[in-house]
């Protein structure tokens, strides 16, 4: 890929180089903007915003959005090597991304179309007498959209993809490890009719620029997708007035409940724990089993997971590809080194394969307050902790800051229901693992883990205000 140009007739403030998580090997480089380029950007974006006259008509928006996605369904197979070779999802899953994300693209059309006020009802007091009122959805202002490297288009079209249903004027940030993607979908989105301004990215060139791009007065929403203490610490410097998302981390638990089918709850767990080599914001991590059966269940799992295919994201045959950095390798393996040597069973994996891949494992009964069952992993690593008494296993799902998703197996449907109130989650999936998500769907972390609520109609919602219209007239 040729080097991005900044999008001003400033010169680049330096170059970003980016790498295959796997194997190191360059594939592009890409132009950093510095402080002038993001204050470009942001003036760019809200003189846009502030001249209605150059606000885009709904049916335009619609069409733009349309041909986007059907400019990337002519090209599934380029977007996925590139979303597979600079984020390292094997290739099957990166491609399951790419159509996901084109139906992500029909859905903020779709919305748009369907995405209307309401009427509100006053003339029902002798106050209100004659006068009619309704509302119609306005953008809200310039959108600043920070993403995550996991999921390197889809998490882009969940940013950028209602700013421009919405009618937003938005400055997109990608993660560094990650940017491609990113670069592209704007690309597309430039050539299905979208003026360039409307949509503006950015790779920062250090902290500073990106907290500046952030922290402006002139941003009125910012959706973030990435770690919680950068998150809030965005969130507590924002100006005055601007809304903002927060998509973090958790620790998703899985409580299996007998009688459950056995089967099922192995292939989702080894789904839901080892896609994406574990990081995935929702992944299965903490499998509380009732004491007869766990070590069992987490044998059996240990037995597929070792049968896991590690190898090349671009490899069709790979299953768990690479960890993004290799630092993330030498972390998991301190993590998982530290919960055996503190008495966790070791039932497979706990070894480097390489500098940047990490042996799928799993763990049996890992002391509770090892870091393995307290914070977040962002690894290819399964707890399965053995429980004698289900309202305690509850307690231990619901003992950490972090709240996300998380799961149930069971056929008895009112223990099932019973845990769908107690656990402390936004979404509880039964008969599922933690990690189902489809884009339709609200996606909140609580807690620690986010604030306000994602998936594309709810994040349309934010992005928009309802402005009011009162009627007073004698013919009411």
């Amino acid at each position: 890929m040729d080097a991005l140009k900044i999008e001003t007739d400033r010169a680049p403030a330096g170059s970003l180089t980016v790498t295959s998580p796997y194997d190191g090997r360059e594939l592009a480089k890409v132009a950093t903007a510095g402080p002038d380029h993001v204050d470009d950007a942001l003036s760019t974006a809200y003189d846009l915003f502030r001249d209605r006259s150059l606000w885009l008509p709904a049916p335009e928006r619609v069409e733009i959005l349309n041909g986007a996605a059907a400019i990337m369904g002519s090209q599934i197979e380029e977007l996925t090597l590139l979303a597979a070779s600079e984020g390292g999802k094997p290739y099957q899953d990166s491609r399951v991304e790419v159509i996901r994300a084109i139906d992500g693209v029909h859905l903020c059309a779709e919305t748009l179309r369907s995405h209307a006020g309401s009427v509100i009802p006053i003339g029902t007091t002798m106050a209100t007498t004659g006068r009619a009122a309704f509302t119609q959805k306005e953008p809200v202002g310039v959108v600043v959209a920070v993403s995550a490297f996991n999921h390197p288009l889809n998490l882009i079209v969940h940013q950028v993809g209602p700013a421009v249903a919405s009618g937003c004027p938005v400055v997109v940030k990608p993660a560094a490890d990650t940017p491609l993607s990113c670069l592209r979908f704007v690309d597309i989105l430039r050539e299905a009719g979208l003026p360039d301004a409307w949509c503006q990215a950015v790779i920062a060139s250090d902290r500073e620029t990106a907290e500046a791009l952030v922290t402006d007065r002139r941003v009125g929403f910012f959706s973030f997708i990435g770690s919680a203490r950068v998150g809030w610490m965005l969130r507590s410097k924002l100006a005055p007035g601007a809304r903002c998302a927060l998509e973090h981390g958790g620790a998703a638990p899985v409580i299996l409940i007998d009688p459950y089918d056995c089967d099922a709850a192995l292939s989702a767990v080894l789904k839901g724990g080892f896609y994406h080599a574990g990081q995935v914001c929702v992944s299965v991590q903490r499998v509380f089993a009732p004491a007869a059966d766990a070590a069992n269940f987490a044998e059996a799992l240990a037995e597929q997971a070792r049968a896991l295919v590690v190898g090349a994201p671009e490899d069709e045959a790979t299953q768990v590809g690479p960890l993004i950095r290799p630092g993330e390798v030498g972390r998991v393996s301190d993590w998982v080194d530290e919960a055996v040597s503190d008495g966790a069973q070791l039932l497979c994996g706990g070894k480097k394969i390489s500098d940047t891949c990490y042996a799928p494992t799993v763990l049996l009964d890992p002391p509770q307050d090892s870091r393995v069952s307290t914070a977040e992993i962002f690894g290819p690593v399964v707890c399965v902790y053995a429980y004698d008494n289900l309202d305690a296993a509850v307690s231990q799902a619901n003992s950490l800051p972090v709240a996300f998703q998380a799961a149930v197996f069971s056929r008895d449907i009112d223990v099932a229901m019973r845990l769908y109130k107690e656990l402390d989650a936004s979404a509880v999936m039964i008969n599922d693992h933690s990690a189902f998500r489809d884009d339709v769907m609200p996606f909140a972390g609580l807690r620690e883990s986010g604030l306000g609520v994602g998936g594309i109609p709810y994040t349309m919602e934010d992005m928009q205000i309802d402005k009011m219209m009162v009627i007073r007239s004698a013919g009411l």
